[in-house]
């Protein structure tokens, strides 16, 4: 069978609307379509691909896996999840773990999670959510209504209840909406898909202390933060904050689909069996890939090496704003940076992507005015300054006309 970018249009829902580039390979840093044309993949697949493509700790894990056990029901509990799990818990603040399949269904758990516990411990009126303009947090009805960005959750019929919003960073307006009813407070400790925005210290511990002051719960959405993407192994370890539940994906797997819920043994307990599930959830494939990523972050040189990589993307990226002005300011932490276009190019994230594919180099956009970057925590020197290289000529590109 052929394969063309006509045959997505033929048979795939069109929710979707990719480019006329069909990846076929990759190695590290760098992808070839089916042209044989060559890309530096500056975008991870939004921060998935954690340690590049094919990494040989991650296909070394999935071949020796495949060849042992692919699924089990949770009837059974299996090795990989539980030697993962036992990892995370280590590394983390948290005692327990529950294994989904992506970032949403993770935080579905977790709102769940926080729901039932309110119920149980302080009755049925403590039922609100609060949640922050710009923010996201999946798919699913329910995790869409928490994410900030209506548009997404609008036109599918009645929200779940209880759910409201405010401005991240904007205490007096999130001090307003907080009170003895509130069961939890979702939040990014980086907003990625709202512009790549970052807490004020004061702020992150300003929400926390009024958590504890009126009983909420603390969920930090690390879905796109978590597993090394800020130089810290999770967000929450370089902001002196801990959260009572987290939910991490994205990276976890490195390119293999799975998703985790980690919290305290105190509040975990409120999950009794039967109260939620997941078919795939812990599935001995995903885990012993996700295990494998896990230990190769985890690691003092890997993470120290996301620090010194951010640099280089800001420093290249200075100097390019310093020849064609084009940029406000580059935002973010670690790998997960986005640079905002002035208001002589707001509104034209997209010109950039488009130009940059055009140049041979993978990249994303965070809304309409920044373009996003979310490379391999690994990726090496050289793919950065070859990849700066080809934005230059998109920015040029662009520029110019």
């Amino acid at each position: 069978m052929q394969v063309t970018r006509s045959l997505f249009d033929d048979v795939m829902v069109p929710n979707y609307a990719p480019s006329a580039v069909i990846p076929v390979k990759g190695s590290g840093s760098r992808v070839w379509d089916q042209n044989g044309q060559e890309f530096i993949d500056f975008a991870g697949g939004i921060a998935v691909n954690c340690l590049g493509h094919c990494h040989p700790a991650l296909v070394t894990a999935l071949k020796e896996q495949s060849e042992k056990l692919w699924h089990l029901s949770n009837v059974m509990t299996n090795e990989p999840a539980l030697r993962l799990a036992k990892k995370m818990t280590d590394a983390t603040f948290a005692d327990k773990v529950y294994f989904a399949n992506s970032g949403a269904e993770a935080n579905e758990a977790a709102l769940k999670l926080a729901r039932r516990y309110a119920l149980d411990v302080y009755g049925a009126d403590k039922t609100g959510i609060i949640a922050f303009n710009k923010g996201f947090h999946g798919r699913t009805f329910f995790t869409v209504t928490v994410g900030g960005q209506a548009a997404y959750s609008d036109g599918f019929g009645p929200k779940p209840a209880d759910i409201s919003h405010c401005d991240y960073n904007d205490l007096a307006a999130f001090e307003a909406l907080i009170n003895d009813k509130t069961c939890a407070v979702m939040m990014e400790p980086l907003q990625g898909e709202g512009g790549i925005i970052s807490p004020t210290a004061e702020f992150v511990q300003a929400v926390r202390e009024l958590c504890t002051k009126h009983n909420a719960l603390l969920i930090f959405d690390e879905v796109q933060t978590g597993v090394g993407r800020t130089g810290d192994l999770y967000a929450y370890q370089g902001l002196a904050t801990t959260p009572d539940i987290l939910t991490t994906a994205k990276a976890l797997g490195g390119g293999f689909p799975i998703g985790a819920m980690i919290t305290t043994k105190d509040i975990a307990e409120h999950l009794k069996v039967g109260t939620h599930g997941s078919t795939y959830g812990g599935n001995p494939l995903a885990c012993a890939v996700a295990e494998a990523a896990f230990d190769t972050v985890n690691t003092p040189e890997v993470l120290a090496g996301v620090k010194e990589r951010e640099q280089m993307f800001r420093d290249g990226l200075a100097n390019i704003n310093a020849k064609y002005n084009v940029f406000s300011e580059v935002r973010g932490k670690g790998l997960l940076l986005g640079a905002v276009l002035n208001t002589d190019y707001a509104g034209r994230a997209r010109d950039f992507l488009v130009a940059s594919t055009e140049q041979g180099l993978m990249s994303l956009v965070a809304g309409m005015d920044v373009i996003r970057f979310t490379p391999s925590l690994v990726i090496p020197k050289e793919d950065i300054i070859e990849g700066l290289a080809r934005f230059e000529k998109a920015v040029a590109h662009v520029v110019n006309g």
